[in-house]
């Protein structure tokens, strides 16, 4: 059977200028790819061949680029917003389009999570969303001193931050995009604290595989180098 996914593919890229002043954002080259390529050939592995392309910014270039998505062996719609709609505002337009669960990706993501086995996973809760979390290590560059008064009572060297990051992928049933305005700027921060104020269940699902946000210069250069390992398919 059939999946679909809808891509978040219209970020103005303001963290990446002055690549993005000439390349929107998700056609950014990583490797031998754009990355809105890494990532439909990573739906289409998993069985995703309806997939919406959200664009905004220099969307004329997105469509040229991808077509109808046959070369990929997917349906390719682009979905375009004339004004800025946010992160969840955009799913909007697509409502009468996505009439059963759907994946939603940020368009500068890479990543190697197991959609299938996430797919399964959130269908099998009682949610109408099910969010991506990854766990982020981060080590702290200080000591860590203890105290009582002005006496030191413990140590400890350079602990590790530990936090847990939403990672951009989330699952939605149809029935959630009842909770989002039509032409409003709208994020999937006030849809989850929507959702949460009325009472309704949001999942979390953890994912293991190897993740990487490409907002800002050094992690578009950090995603050049990791190419070769985690995504060059060839």
């Amino acid at each position: 059977m059939s999946k679909t996914a809808v891509i978040l593919a219209g970020g103005l890229g303001t963290r990446l200028k002055p690549f993005t002043e000439v390349i929107p954002k998700p056609l950014l080259p990583i490797g031998e790819k754009a990355v809105l390529e890494i990532q439909i050939e990573h739906f289409k592995r998993h069985g995703f061949t309806d997939i919406f392309l959200a664009t905004n910014y220099k969307s004329d270039y997105i469509e040229k680029f991808f077509g109808d998505g046959s070369r990929y062996g997917v349906t390719l719609t682009i979905s375009r917003e004339d004004i800025p709609l946010g992160t969840a505002g955009p799913l909007k337009l697509l409502q009468k389009h996505l009439t059963g669960p759907f994946v939603v990706m940020n368009g500068d993501i890479l990543s190697l999570l197991d959609f299938s086995r996430f797919y399964a996973f959130a269908l099998a809760k009682e949610a109408l969303l099910t969010v991506a979390i990854k766990k982020i290590i981060t080590p702290y560059a200080f000591g860590n001193i203890f105290f009582d008064g002005d006496f030191v009572t413990d140590i400890q060297e350079k602990p590790d931050m530990v936090t847990y990051a939403l990672a951009g992928i989330y699952l939605m049933k149809p029935e959630i995009l009842d909770l989002i305005p039509e032409r409003e700027y709208f994020g999937m921060d006030a849809l989850i604290r929507a959702m949460l104020t009325k009472k309704l269940a949001v999942a979390k699902y953890d994912m293991e595989e190897y993740w990487l946000d490409i907002g800002r210069i050094d992690d578009y250069e950090k995603a050049q180098d990791v190419y070769q390992t985690h995504f060059n398919t060839r």
